[in-house]
């Protein structure tokens, strides 16, 4: 794997319709290395702070062969930072197993959970249909948790190490956010990986809902 590209956000407005909402998933190429933190990227903004950021959704990554499956399947013109990831990797996989790590240089990143589109997403799409078009495409993304800071610059090489305590992928995350219908021993597997906080909590309620 290779880093295509480390992009970063500054605070601005996208719109939906009448409705003008400020956000941080504008984010743009840089041309130097930047620092990753336990917290991300200093500089890089998050608006939204409720569904984005903290220690274990530091890091957003998308995958550049994702990408282009999204330029050839749906005629998108895309761009590293499109859907506001910090890193663009090529050769990432869609699907990663929840504690799967990332090792690029001195950076150790753990995949944490998937991304969940949003409002601001469609806004930023300039498509109200954009979350559903996301949805059944599954190929969301991951989220990441810093084990270990470091600096990291476009063009580095990325090294996998797979998680093999557990059988939770960033798919089985994602498709819990959306079904209708859950059961208790799969609420509980999904408990048993280093899942992000955000996505433990909403599966404890609804665990603790069905008893």
């Amino acid at each position: 794997m290779r880093i295509e590209s480390i992009n970063v956000g500054r605070v601005e407005t996208v719109r939906r319709g009448s409705e003008a909402m400020q956000t941080g998933i504008c984010k743009r190429p840089v041309k130097t290395s930047v620092q990753i933190g336990v917290e991300g990227i200093p500089g890089d903004a998050i608006v939204s702070t409720e569904h984005h950021g903290g220690p274990d959704q530091a890091i957003y990554a998308y995958s550049g062969d994702d990408y282009d499956w999204w330029a050839k399947s749906m005629g998108f013109d895309v761009f590293p930072g499109l859907f506001g990831e910090n890193l663009t990797i090529r050769d990432m996989p869609s699907d990663m197993t929840i504690g799967d790590r990332l090792l690029i240089g001195e950076v150790v990143l753990e995949a944490t959970a998937p991304r969940i589109p949003c409002a601001t997403f469609a806004a930023r799409m300039d498509d109200a249909g954009f979350g559903l078009l996301f949805r059944r495409a599954e190929r969301p993304g991951v989220y990441f948790r810093v084990l270990h800071a470091g600096e990291v610059r476009a063009g580095d090489s990325a090294m996998l190490v797979p998680c093999n305590e557990h059988d939770v992928t960033v798919l089985d995350l994602f498709r819990y956010k959306y079904s209708l219908q859950h059961n208790a021993d799969d609420l509980s597997r999904l408990l048993e990986a280093p899942i992000a906080e955000r996505f433990r909590a909403a599966i404890e309620s609804t665990l603790n809902a069905l008893s």
